[in-house]
């Protein structure tokens, strides 16, 4: 088991390597991505919610999924391992340890978004 995963882990290195700032995305990203049918994921742990998550905004194709929750939530991912994420959070460091463990699931198009959930809030409509 060990050895899978650090195989997921390598081949998801090399795929970041082929992104653009290894998967950091702004906000005209985010709604072209978002546009093609991406996920959204607000991984801000519950503490740390100002306002609305994703879901409270009416967002659609997105959950907020704290990110110790992510392992009781597994079936909201796409089964489609090669589907667009894009995780946000306050400050781009809870979304960053997100996408690794996406990634470490075998997930190999997942993005972060490179500023705040209100902000993406607050820009992408449906």
């Amino acid at each position: 088991m060990f050895g899978m995963l650090v195989d997921k882990i390598e081949k998801a290195i090399e795929a970041d390597k082929k992104k653009p700032n290894f998967g950091l995305i702004d906000l005209e990203k985010v709604k072209e991505l978002y546009n093609q049918g991406a996920l959204i994921l607000d991984v801000r742990p519950v503490g740390k919610v100002e306002g609305r998550n994703v879901e409270e905004a009416g967002i659609k194709n997105a959950y907020y999924i704290p990110i110790t929750e992510i392992p009781k939530n597994l079936g909201k991912l796409p089964k489609d391992k090669e589907a667009p994420i894009i995780t946000t959070c306050k400050l781009v460091k809870f979304a960053n340890r997100a996408m690794g463990y996406l990634e470490a699931l075998g997930y190999t198009n997942v993005y972060v978004f490179d500023g705040s959930t209100k902000d993406l809030i607050d820009n992408i409509s449906n």
